[in-house]
């Protein structure tokens, strides 16, 4: 065999050798994103089965128990509050999707019969407020992200009193921050900031005025909203330009 048979040879060899490499990477490749998608599936189950447990506890926790009509709106609730917990596993929430949801919640409000249906009605919100905190934690709400900024149409007056000022105070932002993930009692507050009876009541205040956090029902537990959430994602954003 002479030189140039055998760099033939040598150069046919090193083709077929590209192409079993191409094909076990291909292959490598296809097999990890098998792996990922059956993992994405089973983690959105997990946390949608978790979903679907939190809706049952809060409800069975904080309904009115005396109401005759208990069961009736448990039910109507429940359906709700599960179907929007499949929202979970899909791949993208759109703006449209979730005001329908709030449009839904609003016509089962209308027909409820007694004022005290307030009660009940404040942990469905809680609850619905969560999911959607949830599906934003997600990164799959697309929230109209795309639509073009228009920095003119900024309401100078309503940005600073109802987002700038309410987390210029270092422990507002604190109490804020600690609600990203978790709901917090009125001690686990104080003990966070340091601070104590009114003086913390002052800062809770501003923030529930504002729409940044909500208390699930009377003396319960605060929590924060989809306002205070997406003010926090906002923050985080911004953070990279401060070189911190």
């Amino acid at each position: 065999m002479n030189n140039l048979e055998i760099y033939d040879a040598n150069a046919k060899l090193e083709a077929i050798h590209q192409d079993i490499k191409r094909l076990v990477e291909r292959s490598n490749k296809e097999y990890l994103d098998l792996m990922l998608t059956n993992l994405k599936k089973d983690i959105l189950n997990s946390i949608s089965a978790y979903v679907t447990d939190d809706i049952e506890k809060g409800l069975k926790r904080s309904m009115v128990d005396s109401c005759r009509m208990r069961e009736t709106c448990k039910e109507r609730f429940t359906e709700f509050l599960e179907n929007n917990a499949e929202l979970i596993k899909q791949e993208t929430v759109s703006k449209k999707i979730i005001g329908d949801k709030r449009a839904e919640l609003e016509d089962i409000r209308k027909s409820a019969p007694f004022d005290k249906c307030n009660i009940c009605f404040s942990e469905v919100d809680s609850l619905f407020d969560k999911q959607i905190n949830l599906i934003s934690s997600l990164q799959i709400y697309d929230n109209n992200k795309k639509d073009k900024t228009d920095i003119s149409s900024i309401p100078e007056e309503i940005m600073v009193k109802s987002v700038l000022e309410p987390v210029s105070n270092k422990q507002r932002l604190q109490i804020l921050k600690s609600m990203a993930s978790e709901t917090k009692t009125f001690t686990a507050l104080s003990e966070l900031t340091g601070l104590r009876g009114g003086n913390l009541l002052f800062h809770i205040q501003k923030l529930l005025e504002n729409d940044l956090i909500l208390q699930r029902h009377e003396r319960g537990d605060y929590m924060i909203t989809e306002k205070g959430y997406n003010l926090l994602i906002m923050l985080t954003n911004f953070k990279k330009y401060l070189e911190i």
